[in-house]
């Protein structure tokens, strides 16, 4: 029998020392806590069962100074059956610790991973009385001993970042550059090939879709499908095991780790899109696999007016009950791991409206932002909130506090709206382009508080958006029903694959539009990884359980794809090169220093700058944009002024081609053309003296800047 000793409350979880472990978790309403060790991942029930001896402050915990890393285990809590009280307590299920480091052993769906017999009519109000000790998921003590050597975060400022998403396994998984023993795994986003194509396309930071580890939901299993997303966490502290070579927990954390570095190592910073808003155990049909069975009522937010259910504010079926100072130090410590033990660079919330939910509206100024805002650690890393849940009030993008950015929906919607030919006013369009000002500045947050997206893993590809007028989601099983069907997207013709050259030639222009505007906008962009490859889904604008070949990224590319790929790293060349594009500071809309050009204009085809019925205007597909980049007001990391080439950015969305008249220059300048997506392959060209406007082609845009004449 393994010796115990009181142990402490302090840190949660199961915490090595170099002569034993020490087991804490918390419950407010437990009876009991059994702490079980397992001897194999095979094995069918635990070979021993202690009886955590202390309890201090709602936390029980014991100290095994026999045990060793490596060790597998789980626990038994005892407690009221009660779900009409909201208690679920059986302890015939071995639960997964919260705070786990590593997963020794993935969950095995089998009737007995539930807390309520299957079946029974009752429902959930029966009771479970089999063992699920043979499938229950198990945690594993870990060393955590890692050579770091010289990595350092590499803390680029948010107007200089731009946002590549991604999928660790679909990244990777067909590039045929990457050795095939480490293809889909961290291990393979670090390799050579896989790092040489994020740093040639040019983006600084890659938003890594969940890694934490997920729950691939029985539902799926059994018609033949997975929970490819991820976005079903079970486990906040550890690294998903279906992306490490290994495929063991320990080896989870040691490839996490070295794929990090080798990020870092090339410059690239590392964010996680983390769901803190809800759990893989779902409604109260769900599995029992951790909180539920540790204290149902203590971690979730139950329903008032009767509590054997839950407050579903994520459409996932549960939501993590925010009130509770347990819940959020869950959380919090799970962050601060990520940072210190992993070296994160920041993270992407998962409906974060959902965060801030203390009471039944969102607060933003709730515990959660309080803690993250007083934290000297957090407060300073990429915090990206997805500003929307499914509950009521929950669509709050703006709303965030001062040192959050968020993914913006009107961005996304304006710019797809715009190109798609809908006649939907230009002021919204120009007020998202010039980085939305009106949902950020009077919160006191700049320009880069706006991340801008037109694509994203939730929906269509960007070869799709212009590819499908309507979703196709038979692949999911679930009759086309899945989905959203507002995509403000345009099949330029046909519905789907065509061979027609003109359809074809005009997706691909559409393409270079969309992935102009996304970067040539004030902000910071994200962009969907694969889109720069063209990538598509078939139409399939959720596929979140397609973990095959319709969800991974193809590299096999056709002479357009390759095409396209240049144009987009030369778009992300163009951002670079002129910091009027990332600005700090939302522009004046007047002459500033003394001069008289204003720091933004807006144009009409004539030259004019856009007059009030303009901009009231539902019908206006063509626009003029201006920038004076002598007129930023903005200094350097060094105190020196910044100064930049005048732009001048032409978009029509028109069928027709538009003139547009140039404005006049400075004397002794002229306008040189940058890149016009109508004519991509064409170099840099001065245009000619006494030339006064430019033929802007149908559906395109056009970048100009002032060079001396």
């Amino acid at each position: 029998m393994t010796r115990i000793r009181p142990g402490s409350p302090y840190p949660l979880g199961a915490t090595w020392d170099g002569k034993g472990v020490n087991f804490a978790l918390c419950s407010e309403n437990a009876t009991a806590v059994e702490l079980c060790l397992f001897e194999s991942p095979e094995a069918r029930k635990e070979s021993q069962r202690i009886a955590l001896p202390e309890r201090t402050d709602r936390v029980w915990h014991g100290y095994l100074p026999d045990v060793l890393p490596g060790q597998l285990y789980g626990y038994r809590v005892r407690g009221p059956y009660e779900p009409a009280a909201g208690h679920r307590f059986n302890p015939n299920k071995v639960l997964l610790d919260p705070y786990a480091r590593a997963i020794g052993r993935d969950v095995s769906w089998a009737p007995e991973m539930f807390g309520y017999r299957i079946g029974d009519p009752a429902a959930d109000l029966s009771f479970d009385e089999r063992d699920n000790a043979a499938l229950a998921p198990l945690a594993a003590v870990l060393d955590h001993s890692f050579t770091w050597g010289d990595d350092a975060p590499p803390r680029r400022p948010w107007h200089e970042t731009i946002v590549y998403e991604l999928h660790i396994k679909g990244f990777s998984m067909l590039n045929p550059a990457v050795e095939p023993a480490l293809r889909g795994t961290y291990a393979g986003l670090a390799s050579e090939a896989s790092i040489r194509h994020l740093v040639e396309l040019g983006v600084t930071a890659v938003e890594l879709m969940p890694a934490q580890q997920f729950a691939n939901d029985m539902y799926l299993q059994e018609k033949g499908l997975a929970n490819y997303w991820g976005y079903n966490t079970y486990a906040f502290f550890a690294p998903a095991v279906a992306y490490s070579v290994s495929r063991t927990g320990e080896g989870a954390v040691q490839d996490f780790k070295r794929m990090v570095r080798a990020l870092h190592s090339a410059g690239i910073e590392v964010i996680l899109d983390v769901v803190y808003n809800h759990t893989a155990e779902g409604n109260q049909l769900g599995p029992t696999l951790s909180l539920r069975g540790i204290d149902n009522a203590f971690y979730y937010r139950l329903s008032p007016k009767d509590a054997r259910y839950y407050m579903d504010y994520t459409g996932c079926g549960n939501t993590l009950n925010m009130r509770n100072p347990a819940v959020l130090r869950l959380i919090m410590d799970s962050l601060r791991y990520w940072v210190v033990d992993m070296h994160v660079d920041g993270f992407r919330f998962d409906l974060a409206s959902a965060l801030a939910r203390e009471l039944h509206e969102v607060d933003k100024l709730g515990a959660f932002f309080d803690i993250i805002h007083q934290d000297p650690l957090l407060s300073q890393v990429k915090l990206i909130a997805e500003p929307w849940d499914l509950g009521e009030g929950g669509y709050q993008v703006g709303n965030f506090p001062v040192g959050w950015t968020e993914w913006n929906g009107k961005y996304r919607d304006v710019v797809r709206g715009f190109w798609k030919g809908e006649a939907s006013g230009v002021a919204e369009l120009a007020t998202r382009l010039s980085g939305s000002s009106d949902l950020y500045e009077h919160g006191g947050r700049r320009p880069y508080a706006s991340i801008n997206f037109v694509t994203c893993h939730d929906g269509f590809t960007l070869q799709d958006l212009v590819s499908y007028n309507d979703k196709h989601n038979e692949p999911n099983l679930e009759d086309n029903k899945d989905g959203s069907d507002q995509n403000l997207s345009w099949n330029c013709g046909v519905e789907g694959p065509t061979d027609d050259p003109v359809i074809r030639a005009l997706r691909e222009r559409q393409k270079r539009n969309l992935m102009a505007t996304l970067l040539f906008s004030e902000g910071v962009p994200m962009l969907c990884g694969g889109d720069e490859l063209g990538r598509t889904q078939k139409g399939d604008n959720n596929a979140y359980c397609q973990d095959n070949p319709l969800g991974w990224t193809h590299w096999d590319l056709s002479s357009e794809q390759r095409e396209f790929l240049a144009f987009v790293r030369r778009l992300i060349e163009l951002r670079k090169a002129h910091p009027v594009f990332r600005r700090r500071r939302f522009f004046q809309g007047r002459p500033l220093r003394g001069g008289s050009v204003k720091d933004i204009s807006f144009l009409e085809p004539s030259g004019a700058e856009m007059s009030d019925s303009d901009w009231s205007s539902g019908s206006i597909k063509r626009l003029g944009i201006r920038l004076a980049g002598d007129a930023m007001e903005e200094l350097d990391a060094s105190g020196a002024r910044v100064v930049d080439d005048t732009l001048l950015w032409l978009l029509n969305a028109h069928h027709e081609r538009a003139p547009f008249r140039l404005p006049p220059t400075r004397r002794g300048q002229a306008w040189e053309l940058l890149l016009d997506t109508a004519s991509p392959d064409a170099e840099p060209r001065r245009i000619r003296s006494g030339v006064l406007s430019y033929d802007l082609r149908e559906r395109s845009t056009a970048l100009l800047r002032t060079v001396k004449a």
